[in-house]
């Protein structure tokens, strides 16, 4: 019986071709790059939230800084204020 392919085997040929990455390697790579970018809005602003807040940031600072990154992102999150990003983290 055969493996059925990897959804993602293009991508996977290419990384294997231009890194030192092995198949297996790389199948773990995209799978952690997937993940990261299938993460909802509401759960990236708390997880980062948490990590600029570990870092000593001020909430002020924290959420600037997470309206940027969110409109970086790949696919970006719609434009959100201070106080919902306030309402995402605190509830």
């Amino acid at each position: 019986m055969s493996a059925s392919p990897h959804p993602h085997e293009d991508l996977l040929a290419h990384l294997t071709r231009i890194s030192p990455l092995g198949p297996r390697e790389a199948a773990r790579v995209v799978a952690e790059v997937l993940a990261y970018f299938s993460e909802s809005t509401e759960e990236y602003v708390r997880r980062r939230h948490g990590e600029l807040q570990a870092r000593g940031l001020t909430n002020e600072k924290i959420f600037a800084r997470l309206g940027t990154e969110l409109a970086a992102r790949r696919v970006a999150a719609p434009e959100l204020s201070a106080r919902q990003l306030r309402r995402i983290v605190y509830g």
